[in-house]
This record gives C-alpha cells, sequence and structure tokens, in this order.
C-alpha cells in the first residue's frame, strides 16, 4: 500500500512539475517581480510606417522600395522625421529614378557628383549627416535644411515638406483579398 502510495504521490509530483504553467500565473510573478509589461508573441505589430513607405515609393516605380525598413530603422536610430529623407530623394531624383548610373546617389549628395557603394550604405550616410551636421545645429525642418543643403534654391524646402505631406497621407490600398479567413 505505502508503495502505492509513493507512486502516486511521485507521479503527481512529476506531472505537475512538467506541466505548463498557466500564463496568467507566469504574468503575475513577473510583475510581482518587478516588470512592467509582459510581451507576448501576439503582441509584435508590424511598424505599419515601412509598408506605408513601401507602397508610397512603389507608386513612383523607385529602386528604393526594398529598403523602406532601412530609411525607418536609421531616421529611429538618428532621431529625426522617417519621412525626411524619403521626400529629399524625391525632390533631388525622383525617389531614386534619376541618378548617375550605380552612384546610389538619390539626394543630390555634393550637387550629384558622389558615388556611394550601396543603398544601404547612402542611406545610412545620408540620416546619420543630416542629424549629425543640420538637426544638432538646429536645421531642424526642410525650410532650415535647405538654404544649407541646396542652395541657392528657394524652392526646395516646401518641395521637401510637399513630399512629407505626400508620404504622411499616403492610403495604403484595400487589401482585404489578401486576408485569409479561418474558422
Amino acid at each position: 500500500m505505502k508503495k502505492i502510495l509513493f507512486i502516486l504521490i511521485f507521479a503527481a509530483l512529476m506531472a505537475a512539475s512538467i506541466m505548463p504553467k498557466s500564463v496568467q500565473a507566469q504574468e503575475e510573478k513577473l510583475v510581482m517581480a518587478g516588470y512592467s509589461g509582459i510581451l507576448k508573441s501576439n503582441d509584435i505589430q508590424p511598424d505599419m510606417r515601412v509598408q506605408k513607405l513601401e507602397g508610397f515609393l512603389a507608386k513612383y516605380n523607385s529602386p528604393l522600395v526594398p529598403y523602406a525598413q532601412n530609411f525607418i530603422t536609421l531616421a529611429d536610430k538618428y532621431q529625426i522625421d522617417w519621412k525626411l529623407v524619403p521626400a529629399i530623394t524625391g525632390v533631388e531624383s525622383t525617389f531614386g529614378q534619376h541618378i548617375p548610373f550605380n552612384s546610389y546617389n538619390a539626394y543630390g549628395w555634393a550637387n550629384g557628383n558622389y558615388s556611394f557603394g550601396s543603398w544601404e550604405e547612402s542611406i545610412e550616410k545620408v540620416i546619420r549627416t543630416l542629424k549629425e551636421k543640420y538637426v544638432n545645429r538646429g536645421l531642424d525642418n526642410p525650410a532650415k535644411i535647405g538654404p544649407v543643403y541646396a542652395p541657392p534654391s528657394p524652392f526646395w524646402g516646401g518641395k521637401v515638406n510637399h513630399f512629407i505631406n505626400e508620404i504622411e497621407s499616403f492610403q495604403m490600398g484595400n487589401h482585404l483579398s489578401s486576408l485569409t479567413l479561418t474558422i
């Protein structure tokens, strides 16, 4: 009898130790331990700015579509408006369509006489330089950036603002046809 009781208790303890604890109990322990929030896999949302920028650039048949994530990530890293550099490409090169061959210079950098090694390199360098040499010195919007970035054009800042506003108001198409219905 004792042997059977021992086996039952042992089996119950083993089952309890391998049985997953409820998510709620785990969350309560983490909150009690000082965590302010729990990240669950269903809480991870795609950055809609990336999709918006991809759609916007695609509207212009831009070769920069695959680099929308780069623009967003680096703009966040350097704390500048994520729409600024893509808007500059609109003014300077019709979103990368009209650039010197293999220059990856969609920004009019050095009056178009500069070549980058790749789109990734160009996006990083332009965003970093705008932050360090413009924004950090108080030139924090296209109207202020324009006289230094694109002299003598008095209209450059307005054109960049136009594309910033166009990116901001861009509406993604109706994607209901791509949704999968599950029951």
